[in-house]
């Protein structure tokens, strides 16, 4: 899968991927008005209304990007009929050839972390028969618990050719507490990222491993210390645009191929629409100021790799 990745993101010139966390008050009323006409307002009403957000979202943009993120958590607020709604946006996104990055950041030990990876990467055994659960592409996985946590997710990815990434320093401005505490002489996330690549060495696909690495763009700097302690990672990072970073900031968390690095923005693309940049495009057309929003980033992010 990371080799899908990779090739998406070379056809479309575009390393970056939509975060489809959609809240409620993103979601225009037109679209949650019709959805409470038929289901009421109720938990099957608001799912039902940020599904149709999604779509409307992946049908303006699926052409521009390589690949999606989901955060689970925004469905799982709707209980079971928001985790309807989100593999329903997970099967819609692959249908469209989306590259689909479930962002869950689990993180257990044993047969519960096993049971999580089969849930969300790998299929499960029932009687006869084996079924794919939510089949995400990627997962994001939390390894505060060590090696105990990430290789039930591992040997399902192997299995599956699928594909993590793991925490190493994420964009939130407490992640310092502990990410930046002094280990034998270095930074913890430094210990991660290098547990990452040695992870990510049993199992590679062509050129970049399936095993990579969340690293906020709010700290570039330690970004590029990072991608040199991972020059086989592809790194996902989040923190771009809403969370204040920009294209400017992101150089170094590519290699010298262009590559080795793919850019989430969530709310600054699905809620472009509440922008005063965007705003004349309406909320009626909601979509359009999505797609805007990630020719924007685009341009952004293509221009500041072109004149580094």
């Amino acid at each position: 899968m990371i080799n899908k990745l990779i090739d998406k993101i070379r056809k479309t010139n575009a390393p970056i991927v939509v975060g489809l966390d959609p809240m409620l008050n993103y979601v225009p009323k037109h679209i949650q008005e019709k959805a409470f006409a038929e289901y009421g307002e109720t938990l099957e009403g608001a799912a039902e209304a940020i599904w149709q957000f999604n779509k409307g979202i992946v049908d303006a943009t699926y052409d521009l990007i390589p690949a999606v993120k989901p955060q689970i958590a925004m469905y799982e607020q709707f209980g079971i009929p928001g985790l309807q709604a989100y593999k329903k946006t997970i099967d819609y996104c692959k249908s469209k050839d989306l590259v689909v990055i479930g962002d869950i950041k689990r993180g257990d030990i044993g047969s519960t972390s096993a049971a999580y990876a089969v849930g969300h990467l790998g299929k499960v055994q029932v009687g006869n028969k084996s079924y794919a659960g939510f089949d995400e592409d990627f997962a994001t996985v939390n390894p505060y618990l060590g090696t105990d946590g990430v290789k039930p997710f591992v040997d399902v990815c192997k299995e599956e050719k699928k594909g993590l990434f793991i925490l190493v320093k994420t964009s939130n401005p407490s992640s310092g507490e502990f990410q930046d505490r002094i280990i034998d002489g270095r930074p913890l996330y430094e210990w991660v990222g290098e547990k990452v690549a040695q992870w990510g060495e049993d199992h590679m696909g062509d050129s970049y491993s399936y095993i990579g690495a969340v690293v906020g763009a709010t700290y570039p700097e330690m970004g590029k210390v990072l991608r040199k302690l991972m020059p086989k990672t592809f790194i996902l990072v989040p923190g771009y645009g809403a969370q204040g970073g920009k294209g400017a900031d992101l150089v170094h968390f590519f290699n010298d191929d262009g590559l080795g690095a793919i850019v989430n923005s969530s709310r600054g693309i699905i809620a472009a629409y509440k922008q005063e940049k965007y705003a004349s495009i309406g909320e009626l057309n909601y979509a359009d100021a999505s797609r805007k929003a990630v020719e924007d980033m685009i341009a952004d992010i293509s221009g500041a790799l072109e004149s580094r």
